[in-house]
């Protein structure tokens, strides 16, 4: 279990970082990156869960995948928390590789709370 714990806390401290780098991309307007990085911070801590549960993922749409159908569907995780990970997804990819687009303030704000509190329940599921 050592290896197992070390690579799950060596995520959900990639999950802390990432969504912390907020701060300074809201002070540079940089609206995109602030969806990379909230995306990117439950990303890390859905993989240190689904490790967890020894299931090992090589794709970002793996992960979204697996985490739909063994903890959304399930009912392990409550619904909402798939639906803001399948948007965050959406939006992540939109930002990063749509043409001429980009994410307003407004867009991005109300999702910085909202994966606080994803982040803090999905931990709740990996201590328990």
């Amino acid at each position: 279990m050592g290896k197992k714990k070390d690579c799950i806390q060596c995520r959900i401290k990639k999950s802390d970082e990432t969504c912390k780098e907020d701060v300074f991309l809201r002070q540079n307007n940089s609206w995109n990156a602030i969806v990379n990085r909230l995306y990117y911070s439950c990303f890390y801590v859905v993989i240190a869960l689904l490790l967890k549960d020894n299931i090992k993922i090589h794709t970002h749409h793996g992960a979204l995948n697996r985490f739909g159908l063994q903890l959304i569907k399930t009912k392990k995780i409550n619904l909402k928390y798939g639906t803001l990970y399948s948007r965050l997804f959406d939006f992540r990819q939109k930002g990063d590789y749509g043409d001429m687009f980009d994410f307003s303030e407004n867009d991005v704000l109300p999702l910085i709370d909202e994966v606080q509190e994803f982040i803090e329940e999905i931990k709740k599921h990996i201590w328990k």
